[in-house]
């Protein structure tokens, strides 16, 4: 058991520094949840990017260059995903810790709420190009907070550069993150990843749900074409034993009839024997 008097005791060094936990998010922010969290985005961005044992996918964690004391002017970002790093240290660490990952995400987006699109919008840019993150995502349900729905930037130097943001048809927007490979949608108010290998959106919960449907579905027709291969089989089968049993029969009828013509054969030739001759004289 640890007790104070031996954690004093352990070397500096051996003591992992940790973020204090997070604080719980404002009211408005439950946009959060909802775009990120509730609809699967999170999860099946990972299970689409892959790798966990290397690639983090992390919500609302501390972000900062090297330990420091206290919190203040850090900052946690809704979403951000970083390639070849130790997801396990993140979470030992509670937070992204860029001295313990050896290099800053590479992706981190933020979605708009009334409390933080200050912060959004001005403070963090600044913060997030200053750490190296190569690509920072706004995202903003309604457009009323940051002024546009869906927003990218790229780092260019020490200073974010636009991505450029196509407009679909239906009012539909479309940004392609060189980070993920993957091109962010605002799509009815909704944030929506799709493959551009594909032109799909990468599995969500319904997508999920859909295709075990489909999967119970050909497995279930699958049985059912091998129950009538088994009928067919059967049918042949004995269809096979009774046109056998048919060509048993006729033999047993012709060896009957067969033997009925012997029997009477020997007949006629007993009473033949039997018949007095007339003699001559």
């Amino acid at each position: 058991m640890t007790t104070p008097d031996t954690a004093a005791k352990t070397p500096p060094d051996k003591v992992r520094f940790r973020f204090p936990e997070p604080p719980q998010r404002e009211l408005d922010e439950v946009t959060v949840f909802e775009q990120l969290h509730l609809t699967g985005n999170t999860h099946f961005l990972i299970m689409h990017l892959g790798k966990p044992e290397t690639t983090l996918v992390a919500a609302d964690g501390w972000m900062a260059l090297a330990p420091r004391p206290g919190v203040d002017g850090l900052r946690r970002p809704d979403l951000l995903v970083a390639f070849d790093v130790d997801p396990e240290a993140y979470h030992a660490t509670r937070g992204y810790l860029i001295t313990e990952q050896g290099k800053p995400p590479d992706f981190v987006i933020e979605v708009a709420s009334e409390s933080t699109v200050y912060l959004d919008m001005v403070a963090k840019p600044l913060d997030y190009a200053a750490l190296g993150i190569a690509e920072y995502w706004r995202f903003d349900q309604t457009g009323e907070y940051y002024g546009s729905r869906l927003t990218g930037d790229r780092l260019v130097d020490d200073h974010y550069e636009p991505i450029h943001i196509d407009e679909l048809p239906d009012g539909v927007l479309q940004g392609y993150s060189p980070a993920l490979h993957l091109y962010l949608r605002w799509e009815r108010g909704r944030l929506t990843w799709h493959d551009p290998a594909t032109g799909r959106h990468i599995l969500t919960f319904d997508a999920a749900k859909e295709a075990r449907l489909r999967a119970k579905a050909r497995t279930a027709a699958i049985c059912a074409a091998r129950l009538r291969a088994d009928a067919r089989a059967a049918e042949h089968l004995a269809a096979r034993f009774w046109d056998e049993a048919l060509i048993a029969e006729n033999r047993a009828a012709r060896l009957r009839a067969e033997a009925g013509i012997v029997k009477a054969k020997a007949r006629i030739r007993e009473r033949r024997l039997e018949i007095p001759w007339p003699q001559k004289d």
